[in-house]
């Protein structure tokens, strides 16, 4: 029983709404905080980890 990357990439798609959500949550008077940051790169590695599951050639 195979299982499909595009599968995969659901978790990461939700964690990286979920990450944005927080960074955006998280900031108070700059976006220059390392929480932000912190989450902000976190969803950007969860967005390109999604992508790339997607768009992943059947082998």
């Amino acid at each position: 029983m195979t299982r499909h990357p595009r599968l995969f990439s659901v978790p990461y798609f939700i964690l990286g709404f979920l990450f944005t959500y927080l960074a955006i949550e998280s900031v108070h008077e700059t976006i220059w905080n390392v929480s932000t940051i912190a989450l902000a790169a976190l969803a950007a590695f969860d967005f390109g980890t999604a992508f790339r599951l997607l768009f992943a050639s059947k082998r």
